[in-house]
């Protein structure tokens, strides 16, 4: 068959890490160009995969010559970028969070169905195998209903993983807009909606800058969630965990406890109330210290090739996006905001 064409904007660490090396894998994708304002980046991509290389993505787009386009930049510019490869008639692949606004998040959406092209999220964590397996488990109904729950992604922080260090555009806020919350609270709360296939109503949460200096964008934010079943729970987003990553999550539910990633062999524990205990292997969350497959590039490419819209769609992700946005304006107002009425 014909190979998906397919252009990179930002060659950063996620680029780098996630999205070119799953496309160069995929037997159905040809890498066609690069973009990047430090156009050495997109040189070195260029000359390894005999593409074309751009310092401006919007020369990128003019020239054409793809079918789909991946969004890997700074997160103020997801909208514009996204927005402008679906108006050149390109199905979008963009990085979370999608938007930063839910105002950006529906023009996006709005594009891609006006250029009859598919618009897809990179949460990854949906993908993830000890996600699926849990839910898969849930939707035996062994468990019950859920009652409350507990999730966290930690780290140390970009410094650590970015291909510019403590200069990473992740700590300039006019480029961010918002810190760990948009580089790890949007993927929890996007995880959490899918794994309980339930939706967030209400959010209060403490946003705040606790530990990194020279930054005013958030390092540390805990929220309180209910959710439309009742279900009630936490969700913990870090940038100052320095001593390992943290991305588990337990679930209480009426007939026994779900641990989910919190051991390193066993990635899925149910322990029932009866004393059954279930342990699952079934293959690692991705780490910045250990990357496995996010599965994000092989759902975007099969979508594209059998022509079926993307589970993590942009409607999914602008979901996800309102709770962290809610939770912001929470911090700000000190209150608790319902999303029903937003």
């Amino acid at each position: 068959m014909t190979k998906v064409r397919v252009a990179v904007i930002g060659c950063g660490s996620i680029a780098e890490r996630r999205h070119i090396p799953e496309y160069a894998e995929h037997p159905n994708v040809e890498l066609v160009a690069f973009a990047d304002p430090i156009i050495e980046r997109a040189e070195g991509y260029a000359k390894r995969f005999d593409a074309k290389a751009y310092s401006d993505y919007k020369e990128l787009l003019a020239a054409g010559g793809f079918d789909a386009v991946s969004v890997c930049t700074p997160n103020i510019f997801h909208a514009e970028m996204s927005i402008a490869a679906a108006n050149a008639g390109a199905h979008v692949l963009v990085e979370k969070p999608m938007a930063v606004s839910e105002e950006e998040a529906q023009a996006m959406i709005d594009a891609a169905k006006k250029n009859n092209v598919y618009l897809m999220v990179g949460h990854n964590q949906r993908l993830m195998p000890p996600h699926v397996k849990a839910k898969e488990v849930l939707q035996t109904g062994k468990l019950g209903r859920v009652l409350t729950f507990r999730t966290a992604f930690s780290h140390g922080g970009p410094e650590f993983w970015s291909i510019d260090g403590k200069e990473s555009w992740f700590f300039r806020k006019n480029e961010a807009i918002m810190g760990a919350m948009g580089d790890l609270g949007v993927h929890k709360s996007d995880m959490i909606r899918w794994l309980l296939d339930d939706e967030v109503v209400d959010v209060s949460a403490f946003i705040g800058t606790l530990d990194k200096k020279d930054t005013d964008v958030d390092d540390n934010a805990i929220c309180l969630l209910r959710m439309k079943s009742g279900a009630i729970g936490t969700l913990v987003a870090s940038w100052t965990a320095y001593r390992g990553e943290d991305n588990g999550t337990y679930l209480w539910c009426e007939n026994g406890i779900m641990k989910i990633g919190t051991d390193p062999d066993d990635q899925v524990i149910v322990e029932l109330r009866d004393g059954t205990v279930e342990k699952y292997r079934v293959g690692a969350i991705s780490t910045n210290e250990k990357q496995e497959v996010s599965g994000v590039v092989d759902a975007f490419i099969e979508s594209i090739v059998t022509n079926t819209p993307p589970s993590i769609s942009g409607e999914e992700g602008k979901k996800s996006l309102s709770v962290i946005l809610s939770a912001f304006q929470s911090q700000a107002d000190n209150k608790t905001i319902s999303l029903d009425n937003k």
